[in-house]
């Protein structure tokens, strides 16, 4: 079974992040979104707002499950047999980001293959960050992310 690991913060998931995980359904048997928890990092969203809107947005597809994970990803991608990592690239600097990643992984565990996927288009410049600060100062978040998430984020203002 070829089982991917798509790892990320997903603070929150994006149409950028779906646009991805959707293209790549195809390629795998199965897609494990994973969240990783950094105790250096302090997310905006809870960890079980995050997951839930994961499980609302892939609920249909049997393929795709959500989950949460601590320590390293390739650790990670050993625990649950995945022999794949999904990394989305919007562009030339997450490129080299992500290769510089995918090279350590390699030498740590050579039988995990890191494969990239290039954002549509018109998702290029979304990114949670951006979203978060938007979502901060009061904007319109709903043209960058799924309803699942949207609706959500709308239940969560005071």
């Amino acid at each position: 079974m070829r089982i991917c690991l798509f790892p990320g913060t997903f603070d929150p998931i994006t149409l950028g992040h779906t646009d991805v995980i959707n293209r790549a359904l195809d390629l795998f048997d199965r897609l494990v979104i994973g969240i990783g928890v950094n105790s250096n990092k302090t997310p905006m969203f809870t960890l079980e707002d995050r997951i839930a809107w994961m499980q609302e947005i892939y609920r249909n597809d049997p393929r795709v499950a959500v989950a949460a994970y601590k320590g390293l990803t390739i650790d990670y991608c050993k625990e649950i047999d995945a022999r794949f990592i999904l990394r989305g690239i919007r562009g030339v600097a997450d490129f080299e980001y992500e290769k510089a990643i995918a090279d350590v992984n390699r030498t740590i565990a050579p039988q995990v293959e890191t494969i990239f996927l290039t954002t549509s288009p018109q998702y290029a410049s979304v990114a949670s960050t951006l979203v978060r600060d938007i979502h901060r100062y009061g904007g319109d978040v709903a043209p960058f992310l799924p309803a699942a998430v949207r609706e959500g984020i709308l239940k969560l203002k005071p």
